[in-house]
């Protein structure tokens, strides 16, 4: 079932709700939108769990308003979903800046409506270098990224989902998962790339105080896994599940075990 929630006075996001039982609220990364969960959403319903996704502002089927791209804002906006929808107990799982966003939310909005939180190759707690923080990637990059973006967009997709996955994928799913990145608008694509070059959440982790597992790839070469270990340490308690031979697309590199893993981690919280 798909629909959607205003999050601010002519803002609306969409939200796609599928299965029944334990809620599982799923956050995607830039630049695609919620059917990246595709291989997920249709498998964890099986196991008794209710899997909300929500396509961030700008992205995806939602609302594509010229502001409202910073972390704050799109924590504020996955505020209003789960106070909407009434959700409480929800596992909140956020992929790269998806997960960068669930950690923000974490910490501004207490946990609200939250009791466990997994973060799959998450873009935190910088995702990219500063003073004291040799990690991820320059800031230099990044702008590239960007003026990519504003000259020849499919290209820059092309290129950044080359560094994507660490397994072998076949044409037809690359072609696919361009075409996610491509139903995003082009300055929202840009926004938030720059809100991935300035925000900082170092702050922020030990402000988490939910159940935490964090499943990273050794091979990731657009959140290296040295952010999973920052992640690690600054989040009290927190697991960190290793995937030897998986890249940025942690979903899909090792997918049965990945799947097997997300299971296991969900299933350690009582409903």
């Amino acid at each position: 079932m798909g629909f959607y929630v205003e999050v601010e006075k002519g803002v609306k996001v969409y939200v796609e709700d599928v299965g029944v039982g334990a809620p599982v609220l799923l956050i995607h990364g830039w630049p695609v939108h919620h059917e990246m969960f595709e291989y997920q959403v249709s498998q964890l319903p099986k196991y008794g769990y209710r899997c909300i996704q929500v396509d961030l502002r700008g992205f995806g089927k939602s609302d594509r308003p010229w502001t409202g791209y910073s972390y704050n804002r799109m924590a504020d906006d996955i505020r209003v979903v789960i106070g909407t929808l009434g959700i409480s107990h929800a596992r909140l799982i956020g992929f790269s800046m998806g997960g960068a966003i669930s950690i923000r939310y974490m910490s501004r909005h207490r946990g609200y409506g939250i009791s466990q939180l997994l973060l799959l190759a998450a873009a935190a707690p910088s995702f990219t270098r500063r003073p004291g923080y040799p990690y991820g990637m320059n800031k230099e990059d990044v702008n590239a990224l960007i003026a990519q973006n504003d000259t020849n967009r499919p290209q820059m997709l092309h290129d950044f989902g080359e560094l994507f996955f660490a397994s072998p994928i076949t044409p037809s799913f690359r072609d696919w998962f361009q075409s996610l990145g491509l139903a995003a608008s082009s300055h929202a694509t840009a926004a938030t790339a720059i809100s991935l070059r300035d925000e900082d959440l170092r702050s922020d982790l030990p402000n988490v105080h939910v159940p935490t597992t964090i499943l990273h790839g050794k091979l990731d070469k657009i959140c290296p896994f040295p952010l999973a270990e920052q992640m690690h340490r600054g989040i009290r308690g927190s697991v960190l599940l290793p995937f030897e031979k998986s890249g940025h697309g942690i979903f899909y590199d090792e997918l049965e075990l990945f799947n097997h893993r997300l299971v296991a981690a969900l299933g350690q919280i009582g409903r």
